[in-house]
């Protein structure tokens, strides 16, 4: 599966997700000990980590019994790229802004 914008933050958009990501940057881990913090089947956590490596961010290998996950960062390359191209833009103030939209659109109508 390529390494899309979209599978990547599909990845991304479930805590559970994230939360392994987030434990994956100490070190590499067992799955076994992937699943032990969080209150879900073997089963459950499996699928979650079959998300992360379809989209590239981690990948998987098995050492002897064990299947191993490894945090892999460079996935994260084209959707921080992507996201630092907003960074450009100063804050907005919504409440001056929508204002400002009415006012054009009040103007227009007239």
């Amino acid at each position: 599966m390529p390494n899309t914008l979209d599978t990547v933050f599909a990845a991304l958009a479930d805590p559970t997700r994230r939360q392994i990501l987030t434990m994956l940057l100490e070190d590499d881990m067992a799955v076994t000990d992937v699943a032990e913090p969080f209150d879900m089947s073997l089963a459950a956590i499996s699928k979650h980590l079959m998300i992360l490596a379809g989209a590239g961010l981690i990948s998987q290998e098995k050492r002897g019994r064990v299947k191993w996950c490894k945090l892999e960062p460079d996935a994260l390359k084209d959707a921080s790229v992507w996201m630092q191209a907003f960074g450009q833009f100063e804050a907005i103030n919504l409440d001056a802004f929508e204002r400002f939209l009415e006012t054009e659109k009040l103007t227009s109508e007239q």
